[in-house]
């Protein structure tokens, strides 16, 4: 069942490892198959050096296990409640990247401080507010989500593809599994950008007219940069 998708999930979890995002078993990926509704995520606590395409858990927007011989990852709460949420989203990524993840436990937000942010990110990286204590320990997982959708709010998820949870740590997503972790990747080289930035005293974004102009110029329908359709 899904076995393209189950390949295409299981390449982009290794892409997390292979692009330093992640040590030991600190993170996973997850896609969508737009036909049936069903999630493929990297199962729970299995090293990325042993385990195979195979290996990954099928489940529906429930969280109930449609194929897999492993438990899907804790996250998996997290990742179907952004599913339902964010209708235009096709894949999911957590990690505990370094740069990032400062932010995150800092529970501050990544401001535009220049074109490269801007090419990726339509303002800044938001970071929700702290769980309560009852959050925390009743439906972590959903409450997880739950605090990334309220931060969000209206705010186009493919134009901002990335929320910082405070305390905790970055959830990226895409229009698929590949393209999730392409975010994830460009978010963790702007955080350590935007790290160093800070240190070098530098506090305040770019202008508007400058992040519109980068963004807008790789994204939307009068986007020109790259070759196009061929």
């Amino acid at each position: 069942m899904l076995e393209k998708l189950k390949k295409i999930v299981y390449k982009a979890n290794l892409d997390l490892v292979e692009n330093g995002l992640v040590i030991h078993t600190w993170g996973n990926v997850s896609g969508r198959d737009r036909e049936s509704g069903l999630i493929v995520i990297k199962p729970s606590g299995v090293s990325y050096s042993l385990m195979t395409p195979g290996d990954m858990v099928v489940i529906d927007l429930e969280g109930n296990v449609v194929e897999g011989k492993f438990k899907p990852s804790t996250d998996a709460p997290t990742h179907l409640l952004l599913y339902k949420a964010l209708i235009s989203i096709g894949g999911v990524v957590h990690t505990h990247s370094s740069y990032a993840t400062s932010w995150a436990q800092a529970g501050r937000a990544i401001p535009p401080f220049g074109t490269t942010h801007a090419d990726h990110f339509y303002g800044e990286v938001p970071c929700t507010r702290l769980l309560t204590q009852e959050e925390t320990e009743n439906d972590y997982e959903i409450n997880t989500g739950k605090i990334i959708i309220e931060k969000l709010g209206k705010t186009d998820p493919l134009a901002i593809p990335s929320v910082l949870v405070s305390g905790h740590g970055p959830f990226c997503w895409g229009k698929d599994a590949e393209n999730a972790v392409y975010n994830a990747i460009a978010l963790e080289e702007i955080a350590k950008m935007a790290f160093y930035t800070v240190l070098l005293g530098k506090t305040e974004p770019i202008d508007n007219f400058l992040l519109d102009k980068h963004f807008k110029r790789k994204h939307g329908k009068d986007a020109y940069y790259g070759q196009g359709q061929q």
